[in-house]
């Protein structure tokens, strides 16, 4: 059996068409959805990052603004910069790339983000609304694979869903997207003991621990969905994710390649969210 792949780069694309559609409407209202992204040092991926956000904003009529601060810029002068984007009236989303220096608490910086523009979905009021089924930003990356989940026509309610990983930016909240959907849900992770005890239970099996090639073909069951957030580089420098993707592509019934899998929803997914931010100050004018 091999598996069928889940092609995030043909989804996200029809994602991105009907966001331009909705982008024309609310601009014929008198809105344009703005997102400001704030890049402090230079840093290589995240300036890759940046760019990747600026071009997709661009393709769907959005305006787009970057700020970008000096990896010495002090705490107070971040802030200060946020507050001014949180009472924009024409900046829908604000965005601060991570990571950020080490002298700047990244904690700080997230909850001082309006929640009514935290696009990443990072805030924890956010946070806490998402937890509780309430209408939310969802950060981008979780939300991306329960859109990719929707697009191929899988079914969530009554799966068994095993999370490998546990940031608060992927591991955390998919798993409990996943428990808003009706699933079970089981998280592992790096204290876990006889992890493919666990993972071999998967319906759904969710890779974002960050180690190349980590869940091999042993760790999955046969047809089960895998869904690989890992972004890697392996010895020979290649891009990879965290499933060794032929030996496991041969067992499961679903999975995401790396790249053109879960990679490409993330950016669409903050899109989405700043049209919606933008959708919801109409409403608040």
């Amino acid at each position: 059996m091999t598996a069928s792949i889940i092609n995030g780069k043909e989804i996200a694309a029809k994602k991105r068409m009907e966001i331009a559609e909705e982008v024309n409407r609310i601009k014929n209202l008198g809105v344009t959805p703005g997102l400001a992204v704030i890049l402090v040092g230079d840093n290589p991926a995240s300036q890759t990052y940046v760019k990747n956000k600026e071009k997709a904003c661009q393709e769907l009529g959005m305006n787009s603004v970057l700020i970008k601060m000096p990896e010495e810029i002090s705490e107070e002068s971040l802030l200060s910069k946020i507050a001014e984007l949180n009472n924009d009236p024409s900046i829908h989303g604000i965005l601060v790339q991570l990571p950020l220096p080490k002298h700047i608490e990244e904690k700080k910086v997230i909850e001082s983000i309006s929640p009514f523009k935290d696009v990443d979905g990072f805030h924890p009021i956010n946070i806490g609304r998402m937890m509780t089924g309430q209408d939310a930003f969802l950060p981008c990356t979780p939300y991306g694979i329960m859109v990719l989940l929707e697009e191929t026509d899988i079914s969530i309610a009554g799966k068994h869903v095993v999370v490998v990983g546990r940031s608060n930016i992927v591991g955390k909240p998919v798993g409990q997207l996943f428990l808003n959907k009706d699933a079970t849900v089981t998280y592992c992770h790096s204290k876990t003991k006889d992890l493919k005890i666990h993972t071999n239970q998967a319906d759904i099996l969710i890779a974002a621990v960050g180690i190349p090639n980590f869940i091999k073909a042993e760790h999955v069951k046969d047809g089960a969905v895998v869904i690989d957030v890992g972004i890697n580089r392996n010895e020979a420098g290649k891009l990879c994710g965290d499933v060794d993707f032929a030996e496991v592509s041969e067992k499961a019934g679903y999975i995401t390649p790396v790249p053109k899998g879960v990679g490409p929803m993330t950016i669409t997914m903050l899109m989405y969210n700043t049209l919606k931010s933008a959708a919801q100050s109409l409403n608040r004018n």
